[in-house]
């Protein structure tokens, strides 16, 4: 049994040419202990460096056995083995499930090498259970197209090789493995709803249809394909509507509802938002994009908020407020800038335009306010103008509005970041550059 599984493991792996090293998600379970014999045979035909990782979560008054487990049987298959504590926060609102996933991943990605392969032990049923939860929710085309077989990940790339093999031919295999494996006695804890579908639900349905798992396995496949047609329809959209992080609404207009809301969720996926329900996205259409034009619409979205400004749509974080810190800085260095700002920098410039050095009395710093009734006269501009004016004239929506780093020479405004640079601070080239590196949005 272990070596037809084997045949179907390597099969399903990318070619081993391109990996740099293997890392084992191991819990010391039945699936991963499968797994990990699976690893060792294919790392040592094909010379590949691999590790073990496993995750304490002090979850269970057996978790400290459980580790001593995994070292004993690592030391037996010569693998090296990481083994993470963590700690989880009880009564937070959010589940134990949950939490213990999302600190297993962190932990992984912490010591996934650049172009390593993670590989996980997710098999057959497990995606059956993956599909009834996402009907539960209601979920889309991605939910139900559950778990894939490879997706980037920390660097490297995450693989599940076992989604083709069943539940019952892995504890087939690991019965006639010399090494046992730990039951975690969570697993029967029914008032979790994975638990539920794995110890009652489902056995039913296996009883009732046999290849249930297969052929739901078929079904996640094309609603996997179907989920990259719409992502390459909407990405299409996206070239045409999208601008930044923003979205026009009048592009939008032209679209078939249901082509319009693809789209809506595919900038809020983008902007690392969690999909809103069609009800939700029904009330950002109608109360945001299509708000009254001297409106100030804005609809909150779990962490992030819509909000509509000059004929587009954004996604902000909910309660921005101006910031009034003063930053020292000088060339050659970079500064933190509060509240997730992001990143400055200051840095010689030889070649192409760049701002004059600055004299011994105009030290450097980084605000965000400029003194009531200042004008500022940006290059190639005529007359002076107010910031507020300004940036009503560069489109930039009031929620930024001192949020926006400017660089001060002594007490004169030298340039706001990614707007304009002032009058007499221009230098043709042998001047400073600088950069601002705003924080990525993550993707889920």
């Amino acid at each position: 049994m272990i070596s037809r599984i084997y045949s179907r493991f390597c099969q399903t792996l990318p070619a081993p040419e391109g990996s740099k090293g293997l890392l084992v998600a191991f819990s010391g379970g039945l699936d991963s202990t499968v797994l990990l014999v699976l690893a060792v045979q294919f790392a040592r035909e094909h010379r590949l460096g691999l590790r073990a990782l496993h995750v304490h979560h002090g979850l269970s008054p057996h978790a400290d056995a459980w580790v001593a487990h995994c070292e004993g049987l690592c030391r037996q298959l010569a693998v090296p083995l990481l083994v993470e504590r963590v700690q989880l926060a009880r009564g937070n609102g959010e589940s134990l499930e949950a939490q213990a996933r999302e600190a297993r991943y962190l932990c992984l990605a912490a010591h996934l090498g650049q172009g390593e392969w993670l590989l996980s032990a997710h098999h057959q049923d497990d995606q059956l259970e993956t599909l009834l939860l996402a009907l539960k929710r209601g979920a889309g085309l991605r939910g139900l197209a559950g778990t894939v077989p490879s997706q980037p990940f920390a660097g490297g790339l995450l693989l599940r090789p076992l989604l083709e093999v069943s539940r019952a031919e892995l504890a087939e295999a690991a019965a006639s493995l010399p090494h046992g494996w730990v039951e975690d006695e969570s697993n029967l804890d029914e008032s979790y709803d994975r638990n539920f579908l794995r110890q009652t639900l489902i056995p039913q349905l296996k009883a009732r249809w046999p290849a249930m798992a297969q052929t739901a396995a078929r079904s996640m496949a094309i609603c996997a394909e179907q989920e990259a047609l719409i992502t390459e329809l909407a990405e299409e959209d996206w070239h045409r509507a999208g601008e930044g992080d923003a979205l026009h609404i009048a592009p939008l207009q032209a679209l078939s509802p249901a082509r319009r809301n693809n789209l809506l969720r595919h900038w809020i996926r983008r902007q690392g938002g969690e999909m809103p329900s069609r009800e939700l996205l029904g009330l950002l259409w109608q109360e945001v994009a299509l708000a009254r034009e001297d409106a100030n619409p804005q609809l909150g979205l779990k962490d992030l908020e819509c909000r509509r400004f000059q004929g587009r749509l954004y996604l902000v974080r909910p309660n921005l407020v101006p910031r009034h810190e003063e930053l020292p800085i000088r060339v050659g260095e970079s500064v933190e800038l509060p509240d997730g700002l992001g990143q400055l920098s200051l840095c010689l410039q030889p070649e192409g335009e760049g701002l004059r050095l600055p004299r011994a009395d105009e030290p450097l710093s980084v605000r965000f306010q400029v003194a009531a009734g200042s004008m500022l006269k940006p290059v190639g501009r005529v007359g002076s103008r107010r910031l507020k004016k300004l940036l009503q004239e560069y489109g930039v929506p009031s929620w930024q509005r001192g949020r926006i780093p400017i660089l001060y020479y002594g007490e004169q405004v030298a340039a706001v970041a990614g707007l304009f640079v002032c009058d007499g601070f221009l230098v043709p080239a042998g001047g400073i550059g600088w950069h601002w590196q705003k924080p990525e949005p993550v993707e889920i």
